[in-house]
């Protein structure tokens, strides 16, 4: 009898499993009672609200079926809605809720504390004094001689609308200086003082206080050159004793103590971001993350939307240079290690008018 051939082997079963479906739909038809979507990142209304601290669950479905939320600007009364609360604007009563990614803290800057991110003489910097794990940088400047407001956070789009000059947003500063300054030179502030980089002048200014050596001035500005109120005054022969930034526009340094910190509200950045649009005549303020951001009124996209914004400085992205400094040749090197945090500097800096 010949020996049985390949054909006529029995087939050997080595498993019992099924093959995995490759594709949603054919996961439906495998098993329809098992499957469940894909996580697509969205979330129910009244979790993100619960989660945001409105109240429980059931508080926050009442807000819903009321008609006091809403969602891109949409009335939602449906319960079991969900939403993207990182790239959708959700509003409670007209309130935005805050996105809790992005941090933004108000630093009373002493004076010998560096603005910059890299410091190779180990200074210490802003970011050293405020809390977080996640990478942040200050908004503009103040020299290391200088103190008083200044703004901390990791909002590349909120960093560009405070310090574009396009959004002409107002600082003010005190100033103490030598001598007293008179009419004309305040006038001569106003018109305008030529820079290197350009003209420079002040949108407002007055004479605080006067003594026999020195004079208290408040100065308001909408740029922010390099040491420009110090440049400005030494052209006019007045130097410079101190210098402190007491307001930012509608936000005011208050009774912050040098080197104190605060996290500022989301109602009180959504003030900054108002004001910044106002100025160019936005009627509403850039979009969230992963929405498309409005254009400036000439129609050209901002510098900070043609570039990609990110930390660092306003309207680049962040780069470094092969030796670890900021830069904008050479690939991104390992970020350093954290530095051990550093005395902030004096206590108080703000000394009385000489004379």
């Amino acid at each position: 009898m010949p020996a049985p051939g390949p054909a006529d082997k029995p087939s050997r079963i080595t498993s019992r499993r099924r093959p995995r479906p490759t594709s949603p739909a054919a996961a439906r038809e495998a098993s329809p009672g098992a499957f469940r979507p894909v996580d697509d990142g969205l979330e129910r209304l009244q979790k993100v609200l619960a989660a945001a601290g409105l109240g429980s669950r059931r508080a926050c479905e009442e807000l819903i079926t009321t008609g006091r939320v809403e969602v891109d600007r949409k009335v939602v009364t449906q319960l079991g809605s969900r939403v993207d609360p990182r790239r959708q604007e959700i509003r409670v009563d007209g309130e935005r809720l805050p996105d809790p990614k992005r941090v933004v803290f108000m630093l009373n800057k002493p004076v010998g504390v560096v603005t910059t991110n890299y410091d190779p003489s180990g200074r210490p910097r802003v970011v050293d004094l405020v809390p977080g794990d996640q990478r942040l940088f200050a908004i503009g400047r103040l020299d290391r001689m200088s103190e008083g407001l200044i703004l901390v956070t990791n909002d590349g789009e909120l960093a560009n609308l405070l310090a574009h000059p396009r959004y002409g947003v107002e600082k003010k500063y005190l100033v103490q200086v030598a001598g007293v300054p008179t009419t004309e030179t305040l006038d001569k502030l106003r018109k305008g003082i030529q820079l290197a980089e350009g003209t420079a002048r002040a949108q407002h200014v007055t004479l605080k206080s006067q003594h026999k050596q020195s004079a208290v001035l408040e100065m308001v500005l909408d740029e922010g050159k390099n040491r420009e109120i110090r440049r400005m005054l030494a052209q006019l022969g007045h130097k410079v004793h101190q210098l402190k930034r007491v307001a930012v526009g509608a936000l005011a340094l208050g009774g912050l103590l040098p080197g104190q910190h605060r996290l500022l509200a989301w109602s009180e950045i959504d003030a900054l971001r108002r004001d910044a649009l106002a100025h160019v005549g936005a009627a509403r303020g850039p979009s969230v993350e992963g929405r498309s951001r409005r254009r400036p009124p000439d129609g050209r996209p901002g510098r900070f939307a043609r570039q990609g914004g990110g930390a660092g400085r306003p309207g680049r992205p962040p780069q470094r240079r092969p030796d670890g400094r900021d830069g904008e040749q050479g690939g991104r090197a390992p970020r350093p290690a954290p530095r051990p945090r550093k005395r902030p500097g004096k206590a108080s800096s703000w000394r009385k008018p000489r004379g």
